[in-house]
Order: C-alpha cells, then sequence, then structure tokens
C-alpha cells in the first residue's frame, strides 16, 4: 500500500469510527491518536533499517505531544484507531491487525519475564476499551472485544468478550459463556465478602442461642411429684 493510501485509510478510520469527528481537515489537524500513529509510521520506517536511535527519538517526540507511546518496533496494521488516546503504550514486539480501536488508558505490553517475542499480538476488528492491560505474548483473536480495565494475561479465541480481572471469557460466538456479561451488575467481591461473613455470624449467634436455651433446660429442678401411690 502507497504512502497516500496509508494516511486516507488512516483519517477514513478516524471518519468511521468517531461520531465527534466533523471533517477530514478537524481529524487531520486535532487528533492526537491519528498524529501518534503516523509518527510511527516514519519511526518504524528508521527501526528497520536499523536507525534505532533516530526511530526513538521520533517515537519520544510524539509521546512528548501526543501521550501516546509506540515502541518503533511494532507493527500496526490498516485503519488502526485511537481514540482519546492518553496513557496508550504499545510495546515493541506487538503486532495489531487491520481495523482495530484502542481507547485512552491501553497498554499493549509485557510480563516482564519473557525474551524475543514478549508482548501481544492483536487480530483484525479487535475493541481494546479504556484502561484495559494486555500483557504477554499471546494472540487476541479477531473480532474480540476487551472491556474497560481488564487484565488479559492468556490467549482470547476469535470472536470473544473478555472482562474482569484477570480476564475471563464471558461471550463467544455471541453466545453467554457466563451469567456474567451485564457489566453494570458484575458481582462486588468486597460486599460478597461481608455477605459471607454476616451469614456466618447469625449461624454461630444461632449456635449459641440453641446452646444457652439446653443449658437452661439443665439448670431446671426437677418438679416434685406430690401424687402418693397407694
Amino acid at each position: 500500500m502507497g504512502v497516500w493510501s496509508t494516511i486516507k485509510s488512516d483519517v477514513d478510520a478516524v471518519m468511521e469510527n468517531d461520531p465527534a469527528a466533523r471533517s477530514r481537515f478537524e481529524a487531520i489537524f486535532t487528533y492526537s491518536g491519528l498524529h501518534a500513529i503516523w509518527a510511527h509510521r516514519v519511526a518504524h520506517f528508521f527501526y528497520r533499517r536499523k536507525w534505532c536511535t533516530v526511530a526513538r527519538m521520533i517515537s519520544q517526540i510524539s509521546r512528548f505531544f501526543t501521550g501516546i507511546e509506540i515502541h518503533p518496533g511494532a507493527r500496526i496494521g490498516r485503519k488502526l484507531f485511537i481514540d482519546h488516546g492518553m496513557g496508550v503504550v504499545i510495546g515493541e514486539t506487538c503486532e495489531i491487525g487491520d481495523e482495530v480501536i484502542i481507547y485512552q488508558g491501553v497498554t499493549l505490553g509485557g510480563t516482564g519475564k519473557e525474551k524475543g517475542k514478549r508482548h501481544p499480538t492483536i487480530g483484525n476488528r479487535v475493541v481494546i476499551a479504556s484502561g484495559a492491560k494486555v500483557l504477554g505474548s499471546f494472540k487476541v483473536g479477531d473480532n474480540s472485544n476487551i472491556g474497560a480495565n481488564s487484565v488479559v494475561l492468556r490467549e482470547v479465541p476469535p470472536n470473544s468478550t473478555v472482562v474482569g480481572i484477570p480476564g475471563r471469557i464471558v461471550k463467544r460466538d455471541g453466545l453467554r459463556v457466563t451469567d456474567r456479561l451485564d457489566h453494570t451488575n458484575l458481582p462486588d467481591p468486597l460486599i460478597e465478602t461481608f455477605r459471607f461473613m454476616q451469614k456466618e455470624i447469625n449461624d454461630l449467634k444461632a449456635e449459641v442461642e440453641k446452646l444457652r436455651a439446653e443449658a437452661r433446660r439443665a439448670e431446671r429442678p426437677e418438679p416434685v411429684s406430690t401424687t402418693y401411690e397407694r
């Protein structure tokens, strides 16, 4: 794909995915996610030719102005859209497919324990919501959705929805995997703990009352019989 075709597809991604984008002119001059992607494409050009210091300088300048850090070694496909991208971090060996959407605060990083391929491979048409962390050298399958603030540490099959810490699959191929797909009603572990403790306290109270009742019955004197046998 030529340079101008790539630039056009990047702008198309903004217009297709952000209803707030009023014109291509506005997208080109005001969208920091778009600027970060373009700076990365230049940095990646130098990185592939072993001009690593120049590439890193470009990426760090871009990070300063956009708040988005993309390592020059990362491979990015067509029509990536980074929406409100402040705090986005994309690692060196990360690979991103076509038509991917990334929101603010997303990290595509490593666990610190791997060598070589350390960062995730993101398939085509994946949506990664705000604050999500995808850590490790595994693949997130095509058409998958990563929920906000999820921490994904293992491979995600295609057509899946992942939520939680650690990330768990709640929907796959259009079918619910668990009963926790409603993000507005996810269980609060602290409240669940309190409920369990209250149940234990109530059970102990009932047991103590039972023992007290048995003790009171045992302390009562036997009634004296007033009936005489003849």
